[in-house]
């Protein structure tokens, strides 16, 4: 079973407004009530997979019960926990100008409904998945995720992290199963500027070496990698298509690899549909359906298997490819199409 948590869910109004001028009355041309928040948007592509989850949360207000509402109409379970003064934020998107936005603060979160959220989270057991994505609300403290994990440390619970700033390296030592940064968020660790899949890597072994077990970094157009924690380095361009909407495509990734991970246990199957997900988010209005997300998955595997047959007779021996780490970095590289043990 997956478990998401978002601290500050959101209905997302977006709008679009042709010829949009500052000062005048604009008119909208297209307008959507979405629920919204890293968390909510991890369930919501999990449950178009077919992957059954459950939401964590705080709503408040008549807003908080929109997002209730709309979660329970998809099919997924929420369990969220309703905050008795504030309201849940709107957030305001104006498609038509390069992603221009407005996001609400969202309500204060009083310490006991904290604990509460905790309580329910310590009775998780062995086997589970715990997702924590979005930004932290400055009403609770900054290291909730590193306390949130401290909650579930003896109960081998799988956490996975998708956290900007200090929240990042905080939850290193815990060991979380998975985590996804930015390659703009990598570079801020590192104080490093990337241009390449293979300039992360490095980079990605050092969150390994801090704790972490898996490693995913997205790259936008350039694709993405993934160190997982068998040392094998996965890597893939992005497959070919027209940017529409990049909101969502990183919670996206994460569900296509967690959908992945609990279909066969394989990381470079996991790996392979994190990039579709993503990919197909990307190139879609609103976040992935299920068929966009398997036609980018047959794209991706047909794209590298003829990059992998292309490039065969290049190829040095096996037993030269697969270095112990006496004799180089002890880690395995292999391209999405390619096994994961080579």
């Amino acid at each position: 079973m997956i478990y998401t948590v978002t601290l500050n869910p959101s209905l997302d109004y977006v709008v679009t407004v042709d010829n949009f001028q500052t000062g005048k009355t604009n008119r909208t041309t297209s307008e959507q009530i979405l629920p919204g928040g890293k968390g909510l948007n991890v369930s919501t592509v999990l449950n178009r997979l077919g992957v059954p989850n459950t939401a964590f949360g705080f709503i408040a207000g008549f807003t908080g019960e929109k997002i209730r509402t709309e979660i329970q109409n998809t099919g997924i379970s929420a369990e969220f926990i309703q905050l008795e003064q504030g309201v849940s934020r709107i957030n305001f998107k104006l498609k038509s100008i390069d992603g221009t936005e407005i996001n609400g603060s969202g309500p204060d979160i009083p310490k006991d409904r904290m604990e509460l959220l905790m309580k329910r989270q310590s009775r998780l057991n062995a086997g589970v998945v715990l997702v924590l994505a979005g930004s932290v609300p400055p009403s609770v403290p900054s290291d909730i995720y590193r306390q949130m994990m401290l909650v579930l440390s003896d109960k081998s619970v799988d956490v996975v992290v998708d956290a900007s700033g200090d929240a990042l390296p905080q939850v290193l030592p815990l060991h979380p199963f998975l985590i996804k940064p930015k390659h703009q968020e990598l570079g801020e660790l590192f104080h490093r500027t990337f241009s390449s899949r293979a300039d992360v890597v490095p980079y990605a072994r050092k969150l390994q070496e801090m704790g972490a077990r898996n490693v995913l970094v997205s790259l936008a157009g350039e694709g993405a990698v993934l160190l997982d924690e068998d040392g094998t380095v996965h890597e893939s361009p992005a497959p070919e298509g027209t940017l529409v909407n990049g909101v969502g495509a990183g919670d996206s990734m994460i569900a296509g690899f967690l959908a992945g991970w609990q279909e066969t246990r394989d990381y470079s199957h996991a790996f392979r549909m994190a990039l579709a997900a993503g990919s197909a988010t990307a190139f879609s209005e609103n976040l992935a359906e299920k068929n966009a997300i398997e036609t980018l998955y047959a794209a991706i595997s047909r794209k590298n298997r003829q990059q992998n047959s292309d490039t065969s007779a290049l190829k040095q021996p096996r037993s030269w490819q697969s270095k112990t780490p006496q004799q180089g970095t002890g880690h395995q590289i292999c391209s999405a199409a390619e096994p994961r043990n080579l």
